[in-house]
C-alpha cells in the first residue's frame, strides 16, 4: 500500500535538506525526502571545500549569496577566512574587469600589491604582481549547515528515506512513486533536488531535461614545509587554475578541474592531483612533503551556468531544485527560502526569482 505526502522530494544534500525544512516551516504539510544513498549528502555536500564568497557564481548569483550570509553567521556556521586573488602580468585585464564588475554591485575587493600578497602568502613566486583581496570571504561548516536544516526537517514532521532511489514516476493528478526497494509513495508534488541526477529524474517524470552536466572537481589534501598557517586566506587565481586554502595545519588544494562526468561515484584521478602539485609549485617555493589525502565530488551546472528554480513549464507538479552549481552550499538559505515562496505560491522574498526559472531552457 502506498503511503501519501503532499510533496516528495528526490535528494537529502544541501539543496533537499534546506527546501525541506524551510517548506515545513511554511506550513507546507507533509514531506518526505527521498535520499538513494545509505546517508544524505554523500556526492557533492559531504565532499564541499566550502566558503562564503560574495563574488563566486558571478553577479547573477551574488544576491543569493548576499542575502544568505547573515543568516549563516546567525546560525555560527561562517568563520574567518578572507580571499586572496592572484593575478600575473598577463592577466591584469582580467583583473580589473573582475574588480570592476563586482564594485558595480557593491562587493569590496582592495588591490593588494606584491609587498602585500607576500606578507600573506610568503615565498610567493615572483611571477604574481598584482592582487586583489576578498575580506568577506569565509569559511562554511557545511557539515553542521547540512545537518542543521535535517535536523530542522525533522522537528518539523519530515520524514527522510535513505536507501530510497527512484525508480519510476507517473503523474495521474497525484505522483505515483516506485522505489528500487519495491516502496510505493503517493504525493502531490514532486520536487527535483537530485545533484548530478536532475536530468535522469526529470526524464523519468516525463519532463524535459534541461542539460545539467556533473562535473567533477578534485581535492588533495598536503602537508607543505613550511606548515600552512592557520590565518592564511584562501589563494585563487584569476585564470582559475588552482584555489588552496590552510586546513588544521594542512592545505586543502585544488587545480580547479571541471571535468564532464555522467552522474556517479566520483573518484579523483591521479592525473589530476599531479597536476594540482604542479600548479601549487609555480605559485611558492614551499616544499610538498606528503599527499596525505585526495578525494572528489561532483558540481553539476546547468548550461547557462545559473542554478534553476521553479515549477516545470510542460509538467504540472513537478519543481526543479537543481543545478547548483559550487555556490548551493553558500546560498542555501537564501535560496531554499525563495524556492519554498515559489512553490508554496506564497508572495515573494528578498531575491527575485526571474532569473532562475526553468522557462528559460523551453
Amino acid at each position: 500500500m502506498s503511503q501519501r505526502f503532499d510533496i516528495a522530494i528526490v535528494g537529502a544534500g544541501m539543496a533537499g535538506a534546506s527546501l525541506g525544512a524551510q517548506l515545513l516551516a511554511r506550513g507546507a504539510g507533509s514531506v518526505v525526502m527521498l535520499e538513494g544513498e545509505d546517508r544524505p549528502g554523500y556526492h557533492s555536500t559531504g565532499r564541499s571545500a566550502a566558503f562564503w564568497q560574495e563574488t563566486y557564481g558571478g553577479p547573477q548569483v551574488q544576491p543569493l549569496t548576499l542575502a544568505s550570509g547573515p543568516v549563516l553567521e546567525e546560525l555560527g556556521f561562517l568563520h574567518p577566512r578572507g580571499g586572496l586573488h592572484l593575478a600575473r602580468a598577463q592577466d591584469l585585464p582580467e583583473l580589473q574587469a573582475f574588480a570592476e564588475e563586482f564594485s558595480n554591485v557593491g562587493v569590496d575587493l582592495p588591490a593588494v600589491d606584491r609587498a602585500g600578497m607576500e606578507a600573506q602568502v610568503p615565498g610567493l613566486d615572483p611571477q604574481w604582481v598584482a592582487g586583489l583581496a576578498e575580506p568577506s570571504c569565509r569559511d562554511i561548516d557545511v557539515a553542521g549547515l547540512h545537518q542543521h536544516y535535517l535536523a530542522a526537517f525533522r522537528r518539523g514532521g519530515g520524514e527522510v528515506w535513505t536507501r530510497a532511489r527512484l525508480a519510476a514516476a507517473r503523474c495521474d493528478g497525484d505522483w505515483a512513486l516506485s522505489l528500487e526497494d519495491g516502496r510505493e509513495i503517493r504525493a502531490r508534488v514532486l520536487v527535483n533536488a537530485a545533484g548530478a541526477w536532475a536530468d535522469e529524474v526529470a526524464a523519468m517524470a516525463g519532463a524535459r531535461p534541461v542539460g545539467i552536466q556533473p562535473l567533477r572537481r578534485t581535492m588533495a589534501q598536503i602537508r607543505v614545509s613550511p606548515e600552512a598557517q592557520a590565518a592564511m586566506p584562501l589563494v585563487m587565481d584569476m585564470a582559475g587554475t588552482f584555489y588552496f586554502k590552510p586546513e588544521g595545519g594542512r592545505l586543502w588544494l585544488t587545480p580547479h578541474d571541471e571535468t564532464p562526468v555522467p552522474p556517479c561515484d566520483a573518484a579523483p584521478e591521479e592525473i589530476d592531483v599531479a597536476v594540482a602539485i604542479d600548479r601549487f609549485e609555480g605559485v611558492v617555493d614551499w616544499r610538498v612533503e606528503a599527499v596525505e589525502h585526495r578525494w572528489a565530488g561532483l558540481r553539476s551546472f546547468a548550461p547557462d551556468r545559473l542554478p534553476v528554480y521553479g515549477w516545470d513549464v510542460s509538467v504540472p507538479g513537478f519543481f526543479w531544485c537543481a543545478g547548483q552549481g559550487g555556490f548551493g552550499i553558500q546560498t542555501a538559505p537564501a535560496a531554499a527560502d525563495m524556492a519554498a515562496r515559489l512553490l508554496l505560491g506564497q508572495e515573494a522574498g528578498e531575491v527575485d526569482p526571474g532569473v532562475f526559472g526553468p522557462e528559460r531552457f523551453v
